[in-house]
């Protein structure tokens, strides 16, 4: 679950994201460094039925089995996508990740300190979960103790096993699994698009239709993440409320008006409804890094911001003027990949 970029040897396999409205199949070829998109395809929910692909509730994930498979089967066909090896993403509701430190051990005692630390962080029974970690700092201390900070992630076996059988509805040979949190760093963050330098903490803030994510990387490492309800969806579901209109019809409001200032009467009746909701997502954003200011005494200069609703007009614009100093960016997961111009 942890870097399967680095632990997978095929040259090319899919990386499948099963979102709420949409799933999305990339595949990939790698050789060495060099990543290439070679194809790639995307279908909607709307496309096989009126429900989203998948919900959040209560953190667990829910999804129909039949109906994933059926979408990726014909974003398979449609592309003309041969390979069967892949990597599926989690949503971050279905993982739980932390961080912490162990007292100076040898590198043999690691293992069992490690499944020890574990029951005091995971609030499930380990027999229910799949574990994976990774050590994210290490120092020697005396003779062969060494002081770690490790890095832990533990996904649901149910959650796992729904993958699997995604995986075998689709005739796909499942390799690994990754929260999207990870996917996310690895590909926004990747040490100021390769050219060598650490830009220091950066959030990244994953604005998805269900939830939002706000995530602080720093040297490639998740320092913290944290999140909350108020989502794209929230936006939408706003206007139709307001205008008594269907959701899809405020959907497509949203994406034209977004939350740019103008003088088109219109766009500032939009912009008026959801400026409030805007404001509750910034104001969790701000308390994710005033609480990370706190415990690391370092500051947040970058924000990256992901997700379906990352495009959404103004919205740049209104992070800037809420983050005054702060570097803000759209976030380009294609940054470190090769692609045709076509």
């Amino acid at each position: 679950m942890l870097n399967p970029f680095q632990r997978f040897l095929s040259k090319r396999f899919l990386g499948i994201d099963v979102g709420t409205s949409y799933v999305k199949v990339v595949e990939i070829y790698k050789s060495g460094r060099l990543k290439k998109l070679e194809n790639y395809g995307q279908v909607s929910s709307a496309f096989f039925q009126r429900r989203p692909f998948r919900t959040s509730e209560k953190n667990t994930l829910r999804l129909s089995n039949q109906d994933i498979a059926k979408a990726i089967i014909s974003i398979m066909d449609e592309a003309e996508i041969e390979t069967k090896q892949a990597i599926f993403s989690i949503p971050d509701f279905s993982s739980f990740f932390t961080s912490f430190d162990l007292p100076p051990m040898t590198r043999e005692e690691l293992p069992e300190a490690v499944g020890y630390e574990a029951r005091q962080h995971i609030p499930l029974p380990l027999a229910e979960v799949v574990l994976d970690w990774q050590i994210i700092k290490s120092r020697p201390v005396e003779g062969k103790k060494i002081s770690f900070k490790i890095l832990l992630v533990a996904v649901p076996n149910d959650v796992v096993s729904q993958y699997q059988e995604i995986a075998r509805l689709s005739q796909l040979e499942l390799v690994a699994l990754e929260a999207e949190v990870f996917s996310l760093m690895r590909a926004l963050t990747k040490k100021n698009n390769n050219k060598g330098t650490n830009p220091g903490p950066v959030a990244i803030i994953d604005i998805g239709a269900k939830t939002t994510t706000c995530t602080i990387v720093d040297e490639e490492v998740i320092k913290t993440s944290h999140s909350f309800d108020m989502s794209g969806n929230d936006l939408a579901a706003a206007l139709a409320k307001e205008f008594e209109i269907d959701f899809n019809e405020a959907e497509k409001i949203k994406k034209q008006y977004g939350i740019r200032s103008g003088t088109e009467e219109d766009g500032q009746a939009v912009r008026g409804i959801m400026l409030p909701l805007a404001e509750v997502i910034v104001k969790e954003i701000r308390g994710v890094l005033d609480n990370f200011y706190q415990q690391e005494k370092t500051e947040v200069k970058k924000i990256i911001i992901a997700g379906g609703t990352a495009l959404l007009p103004g919205l740049k614009d209104y992070f800037k003027e809420s983050f005054a100093g702060k570097e803000i960016e759209i976030g380009n997961p294609f940054s470190g990949i090769s692609y045709p111009a076509v």
